[in-house]
Parts: C-alpha cells; structure tokens; sequence
C-alpha cells in the first residue's frame, strides 16, 4: 500500500520544523527588497548596497564549515533557536535604524555581517535535522512538502516586501523579516527529537571534526560528484538568468513580461515539488540529475528565441525540474550520510553552490562585452551541459538507491567500517 503523500505532517516535530523553516524563508524574501530601498533612500549608491550585501555573502561563507561542526556537535534544533534569537535582534536593530533615520552605511554593514554569521551556523542545522523528525521512509515526502512551503513563502514574502516598502516604507519591511526570525525560533524549539552527538563522548578539535566531515564528504563519488556538477551549474545559469537575462527581456519582450518569465519558472517550482510528493521511483537521484537538462533548454531559448510564450514555458519546466532535483539530492544524502555527520557533509554542499554564485554573476558580465550576449548564454548553456553529462558518467549517480530500506554504509565500498561513526542514528529516528 502506497504512504499518504501528506504522512508527514502527522509527526509533530516536522511540522515545527517545516513552520520554522517557511517563517524564516517568508521573511528572507522580504528582507532583501527592504533592505536594498533602506539603502538607497539614506541616500546611498548602488555601491554601498553592494557593501552591505556583500558582507552578509562574506560572513556566511566563512563561518558556513564552522556551522556544520556546530550542528554535528550540538542539539540542532536549540541551535537554531539560538541562531533564529539573535538574528531578529539584530533585523530589530536594523529596523529600528532605518526607522528612526539613524541608520549609516557602517552600522548595516557591520549588523548584516552578523546577520550571514548567523544564517552560516543555522543553515546545515535546519538541513540535517529533517532525517531526524520522521521515519525512513517519508523522507521523500517530508522533503516535497517542505520545499513546498519554503516556495509559498518566497512566493508570499517577495509580494509581502514589495507591498510592505511601497505603503509602510522599507524599515516597517525589515521589522516584519525580524517577527519572522522570532516566530520561526519559537517553532524550532518544539521540535523535540533525539541527539545525534554522545554527549560523553570526548570533544575533539574543531579542525579534526573538519577533516572528518571532508572525509566523509568525498568518501561517496556521488556526493562530491553531484556537488562539483552543480558549483558549474550554478555559476553558469544563475548568472546567465538573473544577469543576461534582464538585458535580453529589455531588447526582445520587455521588462513586464521578463517578470512573467520569472513567476512561471516559480509556479514550476511549486508544480514541481507537488510532482515530488508522489513521485515514486528507486533510482531517484538519478531522474533528478537527468531533469537538470531542462535548464540547458531554457538557456538555449534565451539565446536564440527569446519569445514570450517559449520563455515561459521553459521557465515553468525547468522550475518544476530543479524542484525534482531538490528533493532527489535532499532525501538522497538523508537516507545515505551519518546522521552525526550529515550537517558537515550538508556545509561542504552548500559552499560549492554560495561561492559559485556570486563568482558567475561577477565574470559573466566582462565575458559578455567580449562575447556578445547571444554566444554568451550559449556558453553558459553548454557548461550546464557539460556539468549534467559530468554527473551522469559517474555511475553511483546513475545506480544510488534511493528506497529507504538503504542504510548509509550500503553505498561505501571504499570506506572501512571499523572507522565508521558509532553515534549515528537511523534515519528512521
């Protein structure tokens, strides 16, 4: 018999958690646009924005490695609390800047600095505690729903901030991103699961838990693999989309209905982790990897045919197509990572992808006034492609099991047992 699509929402910590997690992403979709008017009406340039966005990407980078150490050590949900805490007083802070016209270029960036420390030590917490709030097998599911609700919420809080700065103006914007940060920790502290750390056991240095998690990190070809084909993917069509792509809406379809394009590829999203939730197949990862070819269509279009209707509809397939990803890579790594080293693995994922990011953005603009536009997406479309074939040479790609009767040693031929984690938990926890 088939599991309910929607069992995991019967397990009370998963749904603090997918709460907590909605909450923070609604008001991290409100935070930037607030914050960006914030800056420009002090009055500030371009530039200084980019000073106060910057030090929030700087931050989190840096502490992102020591983040997942925290989590693999420490109880992650009081973590989180912890993180969720201190990071509305600081949004509190900046909002109370803002609203009392004392705020300077200084003081944001110096509070947003704080603020991506504090994203760096929450983000692997929140990632690797989902195996711990409901068995084995709705990791799946619990996985779709709650990219389900982080989409909602972006969805919600990009209109909410836009709503919000043009009728309240923009520090009432940045107070809501701090109730936010408030209601979110209140949820992440009813999530009440077991400990992955034994907490007897001797601490080791923090450097050594470094290793260890890198160890473990490249001990599975299809883990470093993935991450590799997606620090290229990331770096070529982020850039491309959010870089090229309003230049081209504004010589070929217009600025309206490049935020048309924009809305489809999110409605895919939401279409996508819908197909998810149901979607049963063994070999998951793989159809997620192979789904990733539809960003290469999208950018194909762009470059060659950058109609309306064609946009949109690439959009929305390859929104619905990264959703399937998102939750193959997700459960995939949950079902077959330790879980006492699942968030350091999860920190090694993450910076491959936040590196890869800001990187593209910043060398695909010179590359274009070489290149021309048109040659440039289809460079960009021909790393995506390169970077998906990559990922399906690999045979653990192709051949992971993603059934959760899979236990995390089952894919590790190359690793000795004896040197194992002792202190791992089931999946099914």
């Amino acid at each position: 018999m088939p599991t309910p699509a929607l069992a995991p929402l019967r397990h009370r910590p998963f749904r603090y958690l997918a709460v907590g997690r909605a909450a923070t992403m609604l008001g991290n979709a409100v935070a930037p646009i607030a914050l960006g008017f914030a800056v420009l009406d002090l009055p500030g340039s371009v530039r200084d924005l980019g000073l106060v966005v910057g030090a929030r990407s700087l931050t989190n980078v840096l502490f992102l490695l020591f983040g997942g150490v925290l989590a693999d050590r420490l109880p992650r949900h009081a973590l989180m609390v912890v993180s969720c805490a201190s990071a509305a007083a600081t949004q509190a802070a900046v909002a109370a800047l803002v609203l009392t016209d004392t705020a300077t270029i200084p003081l944001l960036v110096a509070l947003s600095a704080v603020n991506g420390l504090l994203s760096a030590l929450a983000w692997p917490a929140a990632s690797a505690l989902m195996p711990q709030t409901v068995p084995a097998e709705l990791l799946q599911s619990a996985n779709a729903i709650n990219r389900l609700g982080i989409n909602a919420a972006m969805i919600g809080g990009a209109s909410l901030g836009g709503l919000l700065v043009a009728g309240a103006g923009p520090g009432w914007g940045l107070l809501v991103d701090a109730m936010t940060f408030a209601v979110a920790g209140l949820a992440f502290s009813r999530v009440r699961v077991a400990r992955v750390a034994d907490p007897g056991a001797a601490r080791s240095h923090p450097f050594r838990d470094l290793r260890d998690g890198w160890t473990e990190f490249v001990a599975r070809s299809w883990v470093w693999v993935v991450v590799l084909g997606f620090l290229l993917i990331n770096f070529a069509y982020a850039s491309s989309v959010n870089v090229l792509g309003p230049a081209v809406a504004d010589e070929a379809i217009g600025r309206s209905a490049w935020g048309l394009v924009l809305a489809a590829q999110t409605v895919g999203m939401v279409a996508g982790a819908l197909v998810a939730l149901r979607l049963r197949v063994r070999r998951f990862l793989l159809v997620g990897v192979l789904c990733m070819f539809a960003d290469v269509l999208l950018l194909g279009v762009l470059a060659w045919t950058p109609s309306v209707l064609l946009l949109v509809g690439t959009a929305f397939v390859a929104g619905a197509a990264v959703e399937q990803f998102s939750v193959a890579w997700e459960t995939s790594m949950q079902r077959h990572i330790p879980a006492d080293r699942l968030a350091r693995v999860y920190s090694y994922d993450a910076l491959g992808s936040f590196l890869a990011i800001p990187l593209g953005q910043m060398a695909i603009g010179p590359v274009a006034e070489v290149l021309g536009t048109e040659r440039t997406l289809l460079l960009a479309a021909g790393i995506v492609l390169v970077a998906v074939l990559g990922m399906l040479i690999d045979p653990a790609v192709r051949r992971l099991d993603s059934s959760p009767s899979t236990t995390g040693s089952e894919d590790r031929p190359d690793v000795d047992p004896t040197v194992s984690s002792t202190t791992a938990v089931s999946a099914s926890t």
